[in-house]
């Protein structure tokens, strides 16, 4: 058999970590590596999608992780923040201490793999938002498998989207999310433009998780290279999708039609495993005209270095400095 039809053989080897980084990032690398060169992540084993007690246990063991990252922020978070429920739809109504323009909204929808990163991590993630932008932040604790697969977290988010609407004019909202929330900003997108809603000012994605099918190269490429996310989701998808269609539009955004989209912000790093995501979004929108930046920080995994980093500092800033442009 032609090799060449198989792809491109490597030799093993070790992926050094970067010297062209910060020293801070270098060290957040090494901090997810164990002796052995293996990242910490890749030790997890996930359930079958229909292990429900499995899954149940992981996102425990998540909640337990969150909770130690949120007490890590006390203190250092300023806004005050509600817990309202609209319906089926939870959402953290964060808002600045200080004087801000009340016509702005931000909403944001967390990450976590389509499966963690509720309650208190995603209250805590709008008052993040709420700080940083300086506007309410509307943070969406969408329902998530196993006892609620899809569609019930895109409805959530459609919910709560309606709600804004009807406090905020469409040109004064912008919608965020985060891996798993990148991919519920763009598929919310999809059926409200469709359902004859308007459109929010600006999208701002950040390594998001737009194909749940994982066609693209870097989930080879970059495959124990992320040590963040150094495995394919597949089996999460599978339990978020519930026997649904994976290439579906509204699971895997990434193959939607983008007529009519606002200025869209996308965001990875070169050993980001969704890498492809992001660099696939970015040519989907810009082959319709869709005004889009593409923002590619060196060396940086899903979901950025973590801790303060200057490259997650200037990630930091260019966000803010986008959203600010899309209400101007």
């Amino acid at each position: 058999m032609d090799r060449r039809k198989l792809g491109v053989v490597l030799p093993a080897r070790t992926i050094p970590f970067p010297t062209s980084t910060s020293a801070e990032a270098r060290s957040a690398l090494e901090r997810l590596v164990r002796e052995d060169g293996i990242p910490l992540n890749a030790l997890h084993v996930m359930p079958a999608p229909d292990d429900y007690d499995g899954w149940m246990r992981i996102k425990a063991a998540a909640d337990a992780h969150y909770a130690v990252a949120v007490k890590a922020l006390a203190g250092t978070l300023r806004s005050d923040v509600e817990t309202i429920e609209i319906g089926d739809a939870t959402m953290h109504i964060a808002s600045p201490d200080v004087p801000f323009p009340a016509e702005y909204a931000y909403i944001d929808l967390h990450g976590g793999a389509m499966v963690v990163g509720g309650g208190e991590a995603c209250r805590a993630g709008a008052r993040m938002q709420a700080d940083q932008h300086g506007v309410r932040c509307y943070g969406v604790d969408y329902r998530m498998p196993p006892e609620h697969p899809y569609p019930a977290g895109l409805d959530d988010c459609l919910t709560v989207y309606r709600y804004v609407l009807e406090r905020h004019a469409s040109n004064a909202i912008v919608i965020g999310g985060r891996s798993a929330g990148g991919n519920l900003a763009v598929a919310m997108a999809l059926k409200a433009r469709d359902e004859g809603l308007p459109l929010p000012a600006g999208l701002v994605l950040l390594s998001p998780q737009v194909d749940l099918t994982e066609s693209g190269d870097s989930f080879e490429t970059n495959q124990m290279v992320d040590v963040v996310l150094p495995g394919r989701l597949t089996a999460h998808n599978q339990l978020y999708a519930n026997g649904a269609d994976l290439a579906h539009p509204l699971l895997s955004p990434l193959f939607g039609y983008f007529a009519d989209f606002p200025p869209t912000f996308l965001q990875t790093g070169t050993r980001d495993l969704f890498l492809s995501n992001a660099v696939r979004m970015h040519r989907a929108l810009r082959r319709i005209g869709v005004p889009t930046e593409l923002h590619v920080f060196e060396a940086m995994p899903h979901g950025g270095f973590g801790g303060g980093t200057p490259e997650d500092r200037e990630l930091a800033d260019e966000v803010k400095r986008f959203v600010r442009g899309c209400w101007e």
